[in-house]
């Protein structure tokens, strides 16, 4: 991980079935608290992130887990969300289809991409970790 400052980070690990992605959203909020400038932002955009890994990722099975990380330093929020490799990478959909309306899904991605400073994923030794950022101030 790398931040420009010192970051407090803390963990949580869930299985990857739907019913959890609550708790996922749960735990972000209750580590930043209600007051963080980006709580609500960073909740919406760790739920994406989940649910791509309960939905796509090789973490997708009975007994499968999810890792969530938040870290809070002096000017940037990361979330790692991290699984077992799947066979997909993360991608962002052309505007086009994010934005068919009969689409169920394909929007999750591009808004990670467009409410976070960057993100990025990483993948080796059998996991991927998917993350974003949000710049304080």
């Amino acid at each position: 991980m790398v931040m420009s400052q010192a970051a407090d980070s803390q963990s949580v690990t869930i299985l990857a079935v739907p019913e959890q992605v609550r708790a996922a959203r749960a735990f972000v909020s209750e580590t930043l608290g209600e007051s963080h400038a980006h709580a609500l932002v960073a909740v919406l955009l760790a739920s994406e992130l989940v649910t791509n890994s309960v939905e796509h990722s090789g973490s997708a099975v009975t007994g499968g887990v999810v890792t969530v990380t938040v870290a809070a330093g002096d000017k940037v929020v990361r979330v790692e969300v991290t699984d077992c490799s799947g066979d997909g990478v993360p991608v962002l959909l052309p505007a086009a289809e994010a934005a068919d309306g009969e689409a169920e899904g394909g929007r999750g991605m591009r808004l990670v991409d467009a409410l976070s400073a960057r993100w990025g994923y990483q993948r080796g030794g059998g996991v991927a970790t998917t993350w974003f950022e949000l710049a304080l101030g």
